[in-house]
Order: C-alpha cells, then structure tokens, then sequence
C-alpha cells in the first residue's frame, strides 16, 4: 500500500477484511476508531480490544473526560499508515487489534457505573483478549482493576501520575476520582510492594505502601535510571498499566482536568514506556484527556501516543510470552 491509496481507501474500521493492516485513508476522514482499527463487538480470535469509557463525575477542576476517547481516537488516525516508532514489532501487522467500541451506561445512574464498567471489561476478558480502555476520569481504572483480577489475582499496579490517589476513603461505593488505589489496596486488588507510582509531584501522607518514583526523580536521574528501578520493583508479577494524563506537565498535556506545574515531557514518558519491553503487562488505559481545554489537542495527541505505545507493551509481552 502507499499514501496514492488514499484516492480509494476509505473506513477502514468498517471495511478491513480482517484485523490486520495499516490504514492510508485521509486522516480528516473516514469512520473513526483506534488507529483505524477495525471496529466489531464479536472479539473472536480478539488479541487486545480497544474499548472507550467516556465518563467523569467530578473531577478536581475541569471536567470533560468523557470526551477523551472520542479525541484520542481522533488523532491517532495520524498514525495508523505506519508501524510504532521504537519497536521490532508491529502489532497492526502481527497481531489482531480491534476497536470494541465504547461501553453504554446510564448517566443518571452513577452508583451503578462501577459494576457497569467491570462487566464490560469482564466480558473481553472472557473472550480471550486483553482491553487498552481510553478514559475518562482516572476512577475508571478501578472497576477495571476489578474485572482483571477475577482472572489474574493481586496485580502489580504500574501508575503514571501526577496525584497517587491514595487519598483516604472507606466508602467503597463513593465514585471518586482521588481515591481509588487507596480502595484498591483496601481491597487487595493490587500489591502495592510491586506497584509503582511514577511521576507523582503532589502531597499525599499515606501512599499505601506503593513505591513513588516521583517527577524530580524522573528529571535527575533520567529515563534509563527509572525504567531500572520500575523492573526491579516490579519484576515478572503481572502488571496493569494506567497512564493518567495529568503526568505530563502541562506544557505538554493542558487538557486536563488536574494539570500540575514540573511534569514530565512527553519524550520522557515515552522513552520510558517504549523501555519496559518485557514487562509482563496484562492491561491498561489512558485517562484524563479532557479536550474542552486544549483547543490545538496536544493533550489527545500525547494520549494517543500513549494508547500506541501500551499496545506495543501489551503485544511485546505476548509475543514473548507465546
């Protein structure tokens, strides 16, 4: 295929035969999903589902995540001609990538959105196919982590951040998008002796236990020290990956609803992921892309670099694993 393709390829997620594939439509056109994957509900034969989750209840400042998929899908169709920067795979060449679509909840019904969201995720998973879910507020992960560790146990929780949080809450049925690790070590979802915090650079007075390599680390010892540290805290323990937005400074990702000022630059974030290969990652999701407050969407094209560079994560692992 080359770019000429463009005169006649066109929706792709709607017209691929198969899942395998790069996509040379217009990037201004054409129906939209993850990096023109194609877009089904029947997950046979399924290796990683991507999956939307538009919801914020109450963000810290500005809300609008529930239209991060959304955005994220839309400018990753800037990278679906080529294979991943960085990697000796292509998983839209190697392996079978969909577009699961976004999961349907009632709005008005917020207090069963948590067993909504764990269902969904429960389903893919059940089909045989890891999910890579585009946020949404950062609460999401919980209800996922949920779902995930019916089938896998305790995890190791690998988070990029710029909160950990692991403010206090007991109240397991509060939607809260501060809280939920702190719920998710309550509730012996993750261990948090092999879970990482990376990027953290806000005061929180019990961790819980989770190791915090926080932003002026990142900065002073760069990306090879980090990537180091993170392997061996985490090890081969089974991994969920969260990458909440708001870990990038906001000179790189300002559309967020928590923006804090000494981040990490896109680059470093990156890097860092794209040298976790073998890490045994069984999921994950990208947060907080709130596109109401960055009109030039710098913030939904990091998210979908991001989305990218998880998929490769994920497919590396299985190859590897194979």
């Amino acid at each position: 295929m080359a770019l000429t393709d463009a005169a006649y390829d066109v929706d792709n997620a709607l017209t691929r035969d198969g899942f395998r594939g790069h996509s040379f439509e217009n990037a201004f056109g054409g129906a939209l999903s993850f990096l023109r994957r194609t877009y089904t509900k029947d997950l046979t034969g399924v290796d990683l589902a991507v999956t939307g989750i538009p919801f914020d209840q109450a963000v810290t400042h500005r809300p609008g995540t529930r239209l991060g998929p959304r955005a994220i899908r839309e400018v990753s169709t800037l990278q679906a001609c080529d294979p991943p920067y960085g990697w000796d795979i292509d998983p839209m060449l190697d392996f079978n990538i969909a577009d699961y679509g976004d999961l349907a909840f009632d709005y008005a019904e917020i207090p069963a959105f948590p067993k909504a969201v764990t269902s969904h995720i429960s389903g893919i998973l059940d089909a045989g196919a890891g999910s890579l879910c585009l946020g949404g507020d950062h609460y999401i992960t919980f209800p996922i982590l949920r779902a995930y560790v019916k089938k896998f146990g305790p995890l190791s929780l690998l988070q990029f951040d710029a909160h950990s949080d692991t403010w206090p809450d007991d109240d397991m049925a509060r939607v809260d998008h501060g809280t939920m690790f702190y719920k998710a070590v309550k509730e012996g979802l993750i261990v948090p002796e092999r879970s990482v915090q990376v990027g953290i650079r806000t005061v929180c007075e019990d961790y819980m236990g989770v190791n915090v390599i926080d932003a002026r680390e990142v900065h002073e010892s760069g990306t090879a020290a980090v990537v180091k540290k993170i392997k061996s805290i985490i090890g081969d323990h089974q991994t969920y990956l969260t990458f909440d937005i708001d870990c990038l400074d906001p000179a790189f990702a300002p559309g967020t609803g928590t923006p804090v000022s000494g981040g990490l630059s896109s680059a470093q974030a990156l890097h860092i992921l794209r040298d976790l290969k073998r890490l045994n990652m069984v999921g994950g999701d990208v947060v907080e892309v709130s596109p109401p407050f960055d009109v030039g969407n710098a913030t939904a094209v990091a998210g979908a670099h991001v989305a990218t560079e998880l998929m490769c994560l994920y497919c590396y692992n299985k190859r590897e694993r194979a």
